[in-house]
């Protein structure tokens, strides 16, 4: 099914790929990559919802910004982008990055989400160590700020990231993504991201939720979601074989079908655009 890529209006401007109709699955990328991550989910998820996946601010075709970053901000564009298709709640599907944004979203503003999907994620970074978080922001700020460019720190970040039976093909997706990364923005989203170390009390998050994981994720490992499932009331958690990180990518096939089957299922959580919006 073919897309099309618009832009929401607001600084900084949002573009988002669209495909289908139906109730709104925003799909968000993780710090790494932007929209193209998710072209192994648009055709599937087309036949029943309105797709969209977004860039976020300062990436892909999205704007950059002047001043600092806030991790609330990437809330704020959550509901302009909402507002744009004249939805009251959303059903939003986010990786990494891209779920924990979701889940921040659920916590302050309910009212506007349907339905979580929360892909190959964590609840903040005080889930890891303090080396851990080091480690994380070390190997990707350091090499551009000693004047490498997101291109030369590609391939490593993304291999880091996939799981142990991920093929070349996978790899080269994420790969493409780090390589387009706006620098001085997604530097941005690597201090304020581990900056908010903690996103809140998980535990009062009231919409329906659904964790799906690669089995082999080397950064947030299956065990990670039980966890933060076992806090949203025993939500499911889909363990995904033959894949890292990246689930998504690296076994699309096992990931359209869990995602659909739970989001089929609570569809009617979430409203439809406005025609004159798509």
């Amino acid at each position: 099914m073919p897309t099309r890529t618009i832009h929401v209006a607001g600084a900084p401007r949002i573009a988002l790929e669209l495909a289908g109709h139906g109730p709104l699955v925003l799909l968000m990328h993780g710090i790494g990559g932007n929209r193209t991550n998710w072209s192994g989910q648009s055709a599937a998820f087309a036949e029943h919802f309105s797709f969209a996946a977004w860039d976020a601010r300062g990436y892909g075709l999205s704007d950059d910004y002047d001043g600092e970053l806030a991790f609330d901000d990437f809330v704020g564009d959550v509901l302009r982008v909402l507002d744009h298709f004249g939805v009251r709640k959303a059903h939003l599907l986010g990786l990494s990055m891209g779920g924990r944004i979701a889940m921040r979203a659920a916590l302050i503003h309910p009212e506007r989400v349907g339905t979580l999907t929360l892909v190959d994620t964590h609840e903040g970074f005080s889930a890891f160590t303090p080396q851990q978080r080091i480690d994380f922001v070390n190997s990707r700020k350091a090499p551009l700020l000693a004047g490498q460019t997101p291109a030369d720190i590609a391939w490593p970040v993304a291999r880091s990231l996939a799981g142990v039976m991920a093929r070349p093909e996978h790899i080269e997706t994420l790969a493409r993504s780090i390589a387009a990364l706006h620098p001085a923005s997604y530097i941005k989203s690597l201090e304020a991201t581990v900056a908010q170390a903690d996103l809140g009390d998980i535990a009062r998050i009231t919409a329906p939720a659904h964790f799906i994981v690669g089995a082999d994720d080397p950064l947030t490992p299956p065990a990670m979601h039980f966890e933060m499932a076992a806090k949203l009331g025993g939500a499911p958690v889909s363990v995904l074989p033959e894949a890292g990180h990246l689930s998504n990518i690296e076994n699309p096939t096992a990931f359209n079908r869990a995602a659909l089957d739970w989001l089929l299922r609570h569809a009617g959580h979430a409203d439809a655009p406005r025609l004159a919006t798509l």
